[in-house]
């Protein structure tokens, strides 16, 4: 009889096994229930009273998990660590037309990450909650609101107290007024972008004094004044540097220099002037280096480009840069992307310019370049419209095994003993009605890349996701 049961005992076994192991995790380890009820009441006052969270989704962290929700155990209980709304996938939850930030929200206490993504977008304005962030300082991680435009009001002071935070990203809102001081007490910050809102005023010289750890800081597109703080060389393990299109003033902190980890810098489109280009000779592992667009002035010489050797963008057009063309630029081999128009250069055009094998954009119209463009045809060919020299009368190009369709626009063929004639007034205003092709691509009044030079900010782009691979490792 024992031989005959083991079997039936064994397989009883295996059954009860196999039915432990395929229930949802959920109904081992239930959701904390005051933790559900916040979560459904935060989301319906957010997207609208039609949404029922305890009929759609009874088990928002198990079997009918919540497209934004994430949770995790503490305890033996669920918890919900990211929330996220905003129509990124086909089925994620989109704000209603009037949303509101449910005061519950604060007692997600395991909260790590929160995200808005183009869901404050409605005609009525909402303001970020003035109060109870600091409900969240041991757990938050990251927080973003990203392109919602109903989005206004200032930056609660209290976004200081999240103690924990590393992220914090409020980018292409309709935020306003001056950047609070108490943001430096975020002292574990990895990445703070707060760009294309309507920040003004200056920036609080403490501001950077502890963000030791900062990798990223993006205040693009505000506009924000005054004179650069000081505290900025004390960021030293910056990655990039992006202040452009503000209303900055006055020259370069002298300690700008010790960012010497620093691979973009980003300051086109301010009032910068008289600025010493000396203390940017630090920064060895400086690729991008983006400064057109700023009343700087001074002779081109004195960027002394030999520090400069991992340059691959170099925009310098619109600065009111005297002197010539340094031969130490044509000797940056991994440079892609050169922009020197609209300034006021003169002497000849260095022939080395050809050899550089990465040069796919080069731009020189609109100074007083003289003399013979030596540069051979497959120059040309490899350039294409990517190439401008036009607006420098006495410049003119060698004809000698040139084909046709390669002639640079605007350029008249050298003639023995005649002076050459482009036909083309010398005007320091930009022409664009004649090629806009021809132009620096990386106009700053327009705050994006040019189509003429998208492979050079592809590069940038891929740039970019090496410096966010590396914020996640740090995150």
């Amino acid at each position: 009889m024992r031989k005959m049961t083991t079997p039936w005992t064994f397989l009883l076994l295996t059954l009860l096994l196999s039915h432990a192991l395929s229930e949802p995790e959920s109904s081992i380890a239930p959701m904390e229930k005051t933790e559900q009820q916040a979560l459904y009441s935060v989301i319906q006052d957010l997207v609208g009273k039609w949404w029922n969270g305890s009929d759609l989704y009874p088990d928002p962290c198990g079997w009918t998990q919540i497209q934004g929700v994430s949770c995790d155990l503490f305890d033996g209980l669920w918890y919900v660590t990211t929330l996220s709304i905003g129509p990124i996938l086909e089925n994620s939850l989109e704000c209603a037309e009037d949303p509101k930030f449910n005061p519950l929200l604060f007692e997600l206490k395991h909260l790590k990450t929160l995200s808005f993504f183009n869901c404050l977008s409605s005609h009525k304005h909402i303001t970020l909650p003035s109060s109870n962030w600091e409900k969240l300082a041991g757990s938050l991680e990251n927080l973003e609101f990203r392109s919602n435009r109903a989005l206004v009001g200032e930056v609660p002071t209290n976004l200081g107290q999240l103690s924990n935070l590393k992220s914090l990203v409020l980018v292409e809102n309709s935020l306003f007024g001056k950047l609070p001081m108490e943001l430096g007490k975020l002292t574990h910050l990895k990445r703070l972008i707060l760009s294309g809102n309507k920040f003004s005023g200056a920036i609080p010289a403490p501001l950077f004094n502890k963000w030791t750890e900062l990798l990223i800081l993006d205040l693009s597109m505000n506009s924000l004044n005054g004179s650069l703080p000081t505290s900025l060389g004390s960021l030293s393990s910056l990655l990039k540097l992006d202040l452009s299109n503000n209303q900055f003033n006055g020259g370069l902190p002298p300690d700008i220099g010790n960012l010497r980890q620093l691979s973009l810098l980003d300051l086109r489109n301010n009032s910068l002037s008289g600025a010493s280009p000396k203390s940017l000779m630090g920064m060895e592992s400086l690729e991008d280096l983006l400064l057109s667009y700023n009343p700087w002035g001074g002779d081109l010489v004195e960027f002394e480009f030999e520090n400069l050797r991992n340059l691959t963008t170099l925009d310098l057009s619109h600065m009111g840069l005297t002197g010539t063309i340094p031969e130490a630029i044509a000797s940056l081999k991994r440079l892609r992307y050169l922009a020197l128009d609209y300034n006021h250069l003169s002497g000849s055009v260095p022939s080395k310019f050809a050899a550089l094998p990465s040069l796919t954009a080069l731009y020189l119209n609109g100074n007083n370049l003289t003399g013979s463009l030596e540069f051979p045809e497959r120059f040309y060919r490899r350039m294409g419209k990517r190439f401008a020299s036009w607006n420098n009368p006495n410049l003119c190009y060698n004809a000698v095994v040139m084909d046709t369709g390669n002639v640079p626009h605007g350029i008249a063929q050298c003639k023995q003993g005649q002076e050459p004639s482009t036909g083309i007034s010398n005007s320091n205003t930009r022409v664009d009605s004649g090629n806009p092709e021809e132009n620096s691509g990386l106009v700053a009044t327009s705050w994006l890349p040019a189509s003429s030079v998208s492979g050079i900010w592809w590069g940038i782009l891929v740039q970019e996701a090496v410096i966010m691979s590396l914020l996640v490792m740090f995150l």
